[in-house]
C-alpha cells in the first residue's frame, strides 16, 4: 500500500466510560502528526473527537474537521484546527470526509460512529471505493460489531467476503502499520455515485 497522506477517524463526541478510549484517541492523534498524516475528523471539540484533534495539533500535525452547521454548538465545533469545513447535512459531512481522506480508522463511539462505520464499509462493498478501513478494537470494544457481521454472514445476509472489507487493529499504534500491509486500492473512487 502506498503511504497515505490523510486519515479519516470516526469516533465518539463523548469520552466514553473507559479511560483507554480517550487515551487511544490521544495516541492516534499524536501518531498521525508524527507520521505526517493529516487527520480528518468530525470537527467536534468534545469527547474523543476533541482529544484526537488536540493531540494531533499538540504534536504539530495538520487537522481538518468537517461538521454540519446544526452541530457546531452541540458538538462544540473545534475552531482551533487548521481547517474547519462547515457543511449542510450529515450526509454531506460523510461524503466530504470520504473525498478528502485516503483511508479510515474507527475508534470507539456511539450510534453516530456506528452509522459512519457501516456507511463507509457499505460504500466499499458496493465498489464505490477501495480505501482501507481499520476498526481499532480498543479493549474489545468492537467485538460486538465483528460478531454482528459474523451473524449476518451465517444467516445469509452477507457474503463471507464482507469480513474482508475492513481490517482490525488492537490499538492505535497498529493503525498505520495495518494500513501499510493492506493492498493498494484496486478501484478508482466514484464519489459521484455516493
Amino acid at each position: 500500500m502506498p503511504a497515505i497522506t490523510s486519515l479519516c477517524v470516526f469516533c465518539g463526541s463523548r469520552p466514553g466510560g473507559d479511560p483507554r478510549y480517550i487515551e487511544s484517541a490521544r495516541t492516534l492523534g499524536r501518531l498521525l502528526a508524527e507520521s505526517g498524516v493529516r487527520l480528518v475528523f468530525g470537527g467536534g471539540r468534545a469527547g474523543m473527537m476533541g482529544a484526537l484533534a488536540d493531540a494531533a495539533l499538540g504534536a504539530g500535525g495538520a487537522v481538518t474537521g468537517v461538521i454540519p452547521g446544526h452541530l457546531m454548538r452541540a458538538e462544540h465545533g473545534h475552531t482551533g484546527v487548521d481547517e474547519l469545513l462547515v457543511v449542510e447535512t450529515m450526509h454531506a459531512r460523510k461524503q466530504k470526509m470520504f473525498e478528502i481522506s485516503d483511508a479510515f480508522a474507527v475508534l470507539p463511539g456511539g450510534i453516530g460512529t456506528l452509522d459512519e462505520t457501516f456507511e463507509i464499509v457499505t460504500w466499499k462493498q458496493l465498489a464505490l471505493h477501495d480505501k482501507p478501513v481499520v476498526i481499532v478494537d480498543v479493549g474489545g470494544y468492537w467485538r460486538g460489531f465483528n460478531g454482528l457481521i459474523a451473524q449476518m454472514t451465517e444467516d445469509g445476509f452477507c457474503a463471507p467476503a464482507t469480513r474482508r472489507l475492513y481490517a482490525v487493529a488492537d490499538g492505535p499504534e497498529a493503525v498505520l502499520p495495518t494500513i501499510a500491509r493492506l493492498p493498494a486500492p484496486a478501484l478508482p473512487d466514484a464519489p459521484g455515485r455516493l
